[in-house]
């Protein structure tokens, strides 16, 4: 199981590259439609979440209960999907989210601005101003998504194996330019690699999910990391009985996934809340 995934800037051709790629390779294409779709498997409305997909939240939203919702539901849809096979993600933090794998390849599109404006300009029939405008916007807006959810820089080119310029580059070009790094990076080890480390990453997300949504245990701020066979869970309650109760939410849910050592590193805060 390989794992391409494609940042962009607005207006550097990102959709057509992803799918060019994803032709050229025989991979599956997850754009956001598909993720869209598989969380509302989950019986979640996404009109809820939209305030967060690929923007900076507000001061209100970045408060709100609703942000680790959408982080969670984000990541599962995105683990579920990987879990299909190949597959090139565009977007939605994807490159972030499995930034760990072993067989992935991360690519990052720009180009320059005076072609960025006249692509938009041609999209939203408008003019040069408004164009400057909605390319800014969407900029700061990817900026911050990144830095909120993932302590990550977005326009960073070391945190991606290349950085290509579709203002000089076709996407056709570029698809057999990542078929290349490809070739390198994601090989019969490293897919087995990611096989075993997507196997950990669900392991995480079900436990979490127990234990937020299902037994609705109040535990702020929950992290669960997999790794090998120890389970540790982190975050903020009230008392020591919400902890045992997610200890032992992990236990039940982790036993049927293999033997696992179960540790807490939840800290005991008396009187926490958070908006809802």
């Amino acid at each position: 199981m390989g794992i391409i995934t494609v940042s962009r800037e607005l207006a550097a051709l990102g959709d057509e590259t992803a799918h060019e790629t994803a032709k050229l390779l025989g991979y599956r294409f997850v754009e956001k439609q598909a993720l869209d779709d598989r969380i509302k498997t989950y019986g979640v409305d996404e009109q809820r979440f939209k305030k967060y997909d690929e923007r900076k939240p507000s001061f209100l939203a970045s408060l709100s209960r609703d942000k680790a919702n959408y982080l969670h539901y984000l990541k599962t849809a995105l683990f579920s999907e990987a879990e299909q096979g190949n597959c090139v993600f565009i977007g939605r933090g994807a490159g972030a989210v499995f930034k760990d794998m072993p067989g992935l390849v991360r690519i990052f599109l720009a180009a320059p601005t005076e072609i960025r404006i006249e692509r938009v300009k041609s999209y939203f029939h408008c003019d040069e101003r408004r164009a400057r405008q909605i390319i800014e916007s969407s900029d700061q807006d990817r900026i911050g998504f990144h830095r909120y959810f993932f302590d990550s820089k977005w326009k960073e080119p070391g945190n991606y194996h290349v950085v290509l310029n579709t203002g000089v580059f076709h996407p056709a070009t570029c698809a057999n330019i990542v078929k290349q790094i490809k070739e390198q990076v994601i090989t019969p080890e490293t897919e087995a690699k990611n096989t075993t480390r997507l196997k950990e990453l669900i392991l995480e997300q079900n436990i979490k999910h127990h234990i937020m949504h299902e037994k609705k245990i109040p535990i702020h701020f929950i992290e669960t990391t997999v790794t090998g066979a120890t389970i540790t869970l982190y975050g903020v309650a009230n008392s020591q009985s919400y902890v045992d109760a997610a200890l032992e939410a992990a236990h039940i849910i982790s036993g049927s996934a293999g033997t696992f050592e179960v540790h807490s590193e939840i800290q005991i805060v008396r009187e926490y809340s958070v908006i809802p």
